[in-house]
């Protein structure tokens, strides 16, 4: 009798094993499909970031070559214009340029005569007046002149 129901019991437990191993089975495929899925995501997320790296790079091309067309067109109609336009076209962005330190300079002497004629120490006064916004002045101004340009030539 005992082995009549041992043979029942571990006969039921023998039919059942196969669904048991069916729901592992799904389990993992279920795991597969959703790392597969995050996987996919990722390099979707990826191909998008290239493709606007390229649409970034093809318009920064657009741009220099609209600015380098821009300067041709300058260039031939200032030589149409005869060698005296041209001259004056030349001086534009010095003279711009000069102009714009002549009358940064002049407010930073006015400023430093201010400062002196209420009671500063000179020394105080010269080293407070020269602040990161005129390092960025400065700066800007310089790499337009001679950093940019040495691009331009050896463009």
């Amino acid at each position: 009798m005992i082995e009549t129901l041992l043979g029942g019991v571990f006969g039921g437990l023998l039919r059942l094993a196969p669904e048991a191993f069916k729901l592992f089975d799904r389990a993992n495929e279920r795991k597969h499909e959703l790392s597969m899925l995050g996987a996919e995501m990722e390099f979707a997320k990826l191909r998008g970031e290239i493709s606007m790296r390229q649409t970034e790079a093809s318009m920064t091309m657009a741009e220099l070559d609209a600015i380098g067309e821009a300067f041709k067109e300058q260039s031939d109609t200032a030589k149409a214009a005869g060698s005296w336009v041209a001259g004056i076209s030349a001086l534009v962005r010095p003279t711009v340029t000069y102009a714009f330190l002549g009358l940064y300079a002049a407010v930073k002497v006015a400023a430093y005569l201010i400062a002196i004629e209420q009671g500063g120490n000179w020394k105080e006064v010269l080293t407070t007046m020269w602040g990161a916004d005129d390092l960025a002045v400065f700066n800007m101004i310089i790499s337009f002149w001679f950093v940019g340009r040495v691009y331009e030539r050896n463009r």
